[in-house]
């Protein structure tokens, strides 16, 4: 009861807790998050597609062709600490061929065998680009694994290391050292603060320093791309302040790039920038990305329109004024493809957000009406998968909470009574309680204009009552309180005077329309 209780007070405007006026996304977030990260991978292995050819995506020339042969750990120690740069370049490619392998790469072994410093040593030999190459590959790979795997190769000092090769004159090099800063920003908030307090924005943002980044190799700038939104990534704490805004600027330039893969990572890391407090949240809206999100949605591409929608649905959680440009941008009129999308979690990341959108002024209520959304809403209750169910339930409660009670009659004429009440079959007791909020709060909109009478026998006939009757043996205390209070307040033996008043059934079901003297309420 308390966790509803908490997220009921984290819509904005509820008033039921001054101090907090947002909501978070609480369990939507971790379970986005924990998904199959077809969204965002924050660590990545460069895996060679056939090791011994040393072929690889950063289009690597294998120096020596006398490698039929993987090599043990002990040889590889051995030819690394030889006094032979050639010795100790064959060594370190074979490492690198070891821990690009694809299964079960041998990472806490090559630690254990004492390499990562002599690797990190290696990144500092300009005048042998080769093992630079090599040693960085090795490294990026050994940190794209667990955090501790990870937080080996920065205690080796591999952080600074690789920002002084961010801007070497070799390309492939550039993209391995931009590969494993990648990797170890994405390890968490405290190595992502490391990398950015050792001066690593300033170099990967210089590579993108180019009149036209189409003139940039595709998979560099996606590499480049990808590490910045890992600098963007992750909470408690949020990024520095100083670094957000150094890399928005570049973020916009990335949003107007056509690469999908380029777009889908910008997206994500201005999805990070906006998942925290409101001023996050400002420094975003201040940039005027908005508009770009919103045209975004529409472009057919699940990888771009999961993080755009994504970053939008965080933009509405801020205060009014945030998400007012939202609506300015003309997002509402997205939401119709958004509701109907063949992908269940779109559905849902959608109706989550329009949840935020309804805990807002009732002009802004007005909008979601305006964009003919509500018949949507009232499709996903009963059509949804249950996630995206339970997040429409969350918009539908927090437009009869806000709304006008010419709203909420509008709302009630769009049949949303019948699914709604379905939906008190949930075994989810925290639903069901949001849900008799929104029948109370329709109650007291038909108090208002007289019209409760009506509401009881559109309830009663769409099988209403007998759902309410049956949550009076629920478990929970707070549903059987709640539906005992409906029942006694509205339903309690007054049968020949409800059927005395009965509105006229009409093909609709029954009008609900407004008496005499609220004519002004035209629906």
């Amino acid at each position: 009861m308390s966790e509803n209780v908490a997220r009921l007070n984290k819509f904005k405007n509820k008033g039921k807790d001054a101090g907090e006026l947002r909501r978070r996304r609480v369990e939507v977030n971790v379970e986005l998050r924990k998904a199959k990260k077809d969204d965002q991978m924050f660590k990545r292995r460069n895996v060679a597609a056939f090791p011994e050819e040393a072929t690889s995506p950063l289009q690597e020339k294998n120096q020596n062709s006398q490698t039929s042969r993987q090599w043990t750990v002990e040889e590889i120690l051995t030819g690394v600490n030889s006094g032979n740069v050639e010795s100790q370049l064959q060594a370190t490619q074979a490492a690198r061929k070891l821990l690009s392998r694809e299964r079960h790469p041998p990472i806490d072994q090559i630690i254990s065998a004492g390499l990562i410093p002599k690797f990190v040593a290696f990144l500092g030999l300009t005048d042998c680009p080769p093992i630079q190459f090599e040693a960085s590959w090795a490294l990026t790979n050994i940190a794209s694994g667990t955090a501790d795997q990870t937080a080996a190769v920065v205690g080796g000092g591999a952080i600074p290391a690789f920002i002084g090769l961010v801007t070497s004159p070799h390309q492939h090099i550039s993209e391995q050292a931009v590969w494993a800063l990648g990797n170890i920003a994405g390890d968490g908030s405290a190595l992502r603060d490391r990398v950015i307090k050792h001066g690593a924005v300033a170099p990967l943002l210089s590579l993108l320093a180019v009149p036209d980044l189409s003139a940039l190799n595709a998979g560099y700038l996606r590499n480049v791309t990808w590490t910045l939104s890992n600098l963007c990534r992750n909470k408690n704490p949020s990024p520095p302040m100083t670094a957000v805004q150094q890399i928005l600027p570049t973020l916009i330039r990335l949003l107007h790039h056509d690469d999908k893969e380029v777009l889908a990572d910008a997206c994500w890391a201005v999805s990070y920038l906006t998942d925290g407090s409101n001023d996050r949240i400002e420094v975003v809206v201040q940039t005027d990305l908005v508009s770009r999100l919103v045209k975004l949605l529409s472009c057919g591409e699940l990888s771009v329109i999961t993080p755009s929608l994504r970053a939008i649905g965080n933009i509405v959680t801020g205060t009014d004024e945030q998400t007012q440009a939202v609506l300015d941008a003309g997002a509402l009129a997205m939401f119709p493809q958004l509701l109907r999308h063949n992908k269940a979690n779109i559905q849902k990341e959608a109706a989550w957000t329009l949840s935020n959108i309804t805990a807002g002024r009732d002009a802004q209520i007005q909008e979601v009406i305006n964009a003919g959304l509500v018949p949507h809403m009232v499709d996903v209750l009963v059509r949804g998968d249950y996630k995206t169910q339970k997040e429409a339930v969350w918009a539908i409660t927090n437009f009869t909470s806000g709304g006008t009670v010419e709203q909420v009659v509008y709302l009630v004429q769009a049949n949303v009574l019948e699914p709604l009440l379905t939906l008190l079959s949930s075994k989810d007791s925290k639903i069901v309680l949001v849900i008799l909020d929104a029948i109370t709060n329709i109650f007291l909109a038909g108090d208002k204009i007289g019209e409760s009478d009506k509401l009881c026998l559109m309830i009663e006939e769409c099988g209403g009552l007998d759902r309410i009757e049956a949550l009076q043996c629920h478990e929970n205390e707070m549903v059987y309180k709640a539906a005992l209070n409906l029942i006694e307040k509205y339903f309690s033996g007054e049968e020949q005077e409800v059927q005395s008043v009965a509105p006229e059934a009409t093909s609709d079901g029954y009008a609900f329309q407004i008496s005499e003297n609220q004519s002004t309420f035209n629906f």
